[in-house]
Order: C-alpha cells, then sequence, then structure tokens
C-alpha cells in the first residue's frame, strides 16, 4: 500500500485500492515543458516548486516537523521521463536542510549507471540521506537496496526483517552487474545516451508530431503531441508509433500521457541505437500518415 500510495503518475494504480496509506501529500514534480505553478520574474521553475511546498504545503497544509522525508525520483520515470526543472534539487536539499526532513531519492529506474552515473542524482550537485534501489541493481533478478547515511542506520537488532533478503543468486548477480558497469557500462551510457540524443533531436526536427525531447544518459523520453504551440498530448498517435515499431521489429514502452521511453542494455552500440532509430522514425511517418 506504501509504494501504491507514492505512485500518483496515473489514477488507474490507485482504482480499487482506497483508502490508501494515510500521511503522504503529492506535489508538482518541477517539469519544465509542462509548468503547473506560476514563477516569480526571473525565478527558475525549478526554485518555483521548492517554494509552492515550502509556502503551501509546509506553511498550511504539513508542520514541518512532522515531515518524516521526501521522496523523490532524480529524473522522473513512469511519470515520462521527465528531467526536473533548473534549480529544483539545490533549493530541495536546502529547504530540507532547513527544516531537519530527510532528503530521499527514488533512483530505482534512474540508478545503476542508467545516466552515464551511478546514480542520476549525481547530476543536480547534491547529496540525498536515502537512496532506493532495485532493478538494474541484479540485471532483472529480484534484489533491491536502501543506502543511507550511517547516521540513519542505528537500527536495533531485528528492527527489519526480509524473508527473501540476501538471496544469493541475486546478490552474486548483482555483484557482477556493479562490476561491469564500473568497467565499462558507465561510460557506453553517458557516451552512446549523448549520441542517442543528438539523434533524436535532429529526428524532432523532421516530424512535428514530436513535442520534446530530453533525458540524460540512457535515459530519454520522446513527448508526442497533437500541436508543438498548445502541447497538447497525444496519447493515440504515441500508442500507435509503439504498435506500428513493434510489427516492425522494435519493442518501446510508453510513459506518462503521451511519451516513449528510451532506456535500453547500457551496453548498446551506436550501430544498434542507429537500427533502432531507423525503426522508430518509420513508425512515426507511418503513423502520421495514418492520421
Amino acid at each position: 500500500m506504501g509504494a501504491v500510495t507514492f505512485t500518483a503518475s496515473k489514477n488507474h494504480y490507485h482504482r480499487g485500492f482506497f483508502p490508501l496509506m494515510n500521511g503522504v501529500t503529492h506535489v508538482p514534480y518541477p517539469d519544465p515543458y509542462r509548468p503547473v505553478l506560476q514563477s516569480l520574474p526571473g525565478e527558475p521553475y525549478g526554485e518555483t516548486v521548492v517554494r509552492y511546498i515550502e509556502e503551501q504545503v509546509l506553511g498550511k497544509i504539513l508542520p514541518p516537523e512532522d515531515v518524516a522525508g521526501i521522496l523523490v525520483e532524480p529524473i522522473q520515470g513512469e511519470g515520462g521521463y521527465i528531467v526536473p526543472a533548473e534549480g529544483f534539487f539545490p533549493a530541495l536539499r536546502q529547504l530540507c536542510d532547513r527544516y531537519g526532513i530527510l532528503l530521499i531519492v527514488d533512483e530505482v529506474q534512474s540508478g545503476m549507471g542508467r545516466t552515464g552515473k551511478w546514480w542520476a542524482i549525481e547530476h543536480f550537485g547534491v547529496e540525498p540521506d536515502i537512496v532506493c534501489a532495485a532493478k538494474g541493481i541484479a540485471s532483472g533478478l529480484p534484489l533491491g537496496a536502501m543506502i543511507a547515511r550511517k547516521r540513519l542506520m542505528k537500527w536495533p537488532k531485528g528492527s527489519h526483517g526480509n524473508t527473501f533478503g540476501g538471496n544469493p543468486l541475486s546478490c552474486a548477480a548483482a555483484l557482477a552487474t556493479i562490476e561491469l558497469i564500473g568497467s565499462e557500462y558507465l561510460q557506453n551510457a553517458a557516451e552512446v545516451g549523448t549520441y542517442t540524443l543528438g539523434k533524436l533531436r535532429e529526428m524532432s526536427l523532421r516530424h512535428p508530431s514530436i513535442g520534446d525531447v530530453r533525458g540524460i544518459g540512457l535515459m530519454i523520453g520522446i513527448e508526442f503531441v497533437k500541436d508543438r504551440q498548445t502541447r497538447h498530448p497525444d496519447e493515440k498517435f504515441r500508442d500507435k508509433v509503439v504498435d506500428l515499431a513493434f510489427e516492425h521489429g522494435l519493442l518501446l514502452l510508453g510513459c506518462g500521457k503521451s511519451v516513449i521511453r528510451i532506456s535500453p542494455p547500457l551496453c548498446i552500440t551506436r550501430q544498434e541505437v542507429d537500427e533502432g532509430l531507423e525503426i522508430l522514425e518509420r513508425a512515426i511517418y507511418l503513423a502520421e500518415e495514418a492520421c
């Protein structure tokens, strides 16, 4: 129930589960492509979101001393592969320090080398208090980890237990994964990710259906819109592209309202990227013709 409560990308994840866990308050993610809050003159949008948290949430709804932590994805995953707006994480770190609130980052999708650094939060120049990791940590075998500052981990013996914790097979896979990422795939994700972003931005110039291309490393989102001026999301077009790409041999996965996520294996080569992007653009052309 805790994980479902923290998830807010789509309402169907909550359907049938109410009442959800008490004590969780959501705020808008600092999406620079689709801002929902009004910035002050000259104020970076990331700072706007943090100001909203301080003035509206902590100032009117939640007493700061009753807030245990702020949980956030360094790059939003299921919500649309959104890179946060400028100024967000430095301002959020300062806010947490000011009120004694823990900064917790969810690196389940963005961590383990996905963005060309071990953790996506490293791109924003702040250190969190807790990092949550899973998925890529053991190359698909079931394993998760909570990494925290030493001062937070002084739990008495028996405070926390896990039936499957320390699974030998998953731990062996994690050790091999960590070695490969450190020796090869971290640099590959950074270099091939930059190459892929460049190719996708070139592609967007040929297709008005592409409203935005964003990402870091090999965590890239392509957002499809009905009109670039209104930025109205085009979910049906996105789904059509996914279906057509599959028919031509490319497996894609959507996220957010009208986004396709590009999150290939960290070992992918430029040649393989070119092959995939060729199929993707063919699918976009076919979808545009159908519309």
